[in-house]
């Protein structure tokens, strides 16, 4: 798919061979009539097929990390008793793997990729389930003049972004470089900073290594998401920029048109509805879906 070629080229880096050798392959199903679809609606034939074939959910590493998926999933399996198995992955190997029919269904935050595939009929469904924040995380200001970077609280992340690039030596700014939604935000802003960040002081992580807690660990600054941090952050780092509209992140859910799993069509609507929306306003750090 073009989708597939074009938005890799354009941001991702070359060690995702790897990342998207780690994913989970499962068996390509043929896309059934729409008739044939739900031979049998009732609860109990979804929980009976959902046991030998569980739907499965891939879902952008920091909406594991912050519980808003493990909340969903608990909610949705004790309300209807289908099984799902959740993929973690980072948020453009994980809508590949959708468009290819490898998962059943995607939890994400990356609007632009997750509407190509929308227009391309190959994610149906897409449903607004959450709205977060990203927002930049660094040392924190202890006192007068050790605010090196010069942005002590500040609700401009692409000015901060250019104050950091142009810093005198000891700063360090972290990135996951996976494809993530975080990683694609940041990226973003680094654009529309007009700055193109390169080593020594901007580092990217091996593969697995988590940014919030390598950033804390090395006193680095890092774009994280909010939910995320409040779960796993803390000193000595602080949130050092936040409240821009350009960090505002959306998290939808879709099922994947090549999968055509039974129960891709309930798991969506239960995210999307009333029950969902309560565990969501549960969620530290998110609100509700528009």
């Amino acid at each position: 798919m073009q989708f597939r070629y074009d938005f890799m080229r354009a941001f991702i880096g070359p060690r995702d061979g790897a990342i998207m050798a780690a994913m989970v392959s499962r068996r390509r199903l043929l896309p059934l009539p729409l008739a044939a679809l739900l031979p049998d609606t009732s609860a109990l034939a979804q929980q009976r097929k959902s046991l030998a074939d569980p739907l499965r959910l891939g879902v952008d590493h920091a909406l594991v990390a912050s519980g808003l998926a493990p909340a969903l999933l608990r909610g949705f399996g004790v309300d209807t008793g289908i099984a799902v198995t959740m993929v973690p992955g980072a948020a453009v190997p994980l809508l590949q793997a959708l468009e290819r029919g490898e998962i059943d269904a995607a939890l994400t935050n990356l609007p632009e990729a997750e509407l190509n595939l929308e227009k391309q009929g190959l994610a149906h469904d897409r449903q607004p389930i959450a709205s977060g924040e990203f927002v930049i995380v660094g040392p924190a200001v202890r006192g007068k003049g050790e605010d090196v970077l010069g942005v002590a609280l500040g609700h401009d992340a692409v000015a901060a972004l250019k104050r950091l690039a142009a810093a005198p030596g000891g700063l360090t700014f972290l990135t996951a470089g996976d494809g993530s939604g975080t990683h694609l935000a940041e990226q973003a802003l680094w654009r529309q900073a007009g700055v193109a960040p390169a080593a020594p002081w901007y580092v990217s992580l091996a593969p697995g290594e988590n940014p919030m807690v390598q950033a804390r660990a090395r006193g680095a600054f890092a774009l994280v998401e909010r939910a995320a941090w409040l779960v796993r952050g803390g000193a000595p780092l602080a949130v050092r920029v936040e409240g821009d509209p350009r960090l505002v992140e959306a998290v939808h859910v879709m099922r994947a048109f090549r999968a055509n799993h039974p129960a891709g069509r309930i798991l969506v609507a239960w995210f999307a509805s009333s029950k969902g929306r309560r565990i969501v306003a549960a969620q530290r750090g998110y609100r509700g879906g528009a």
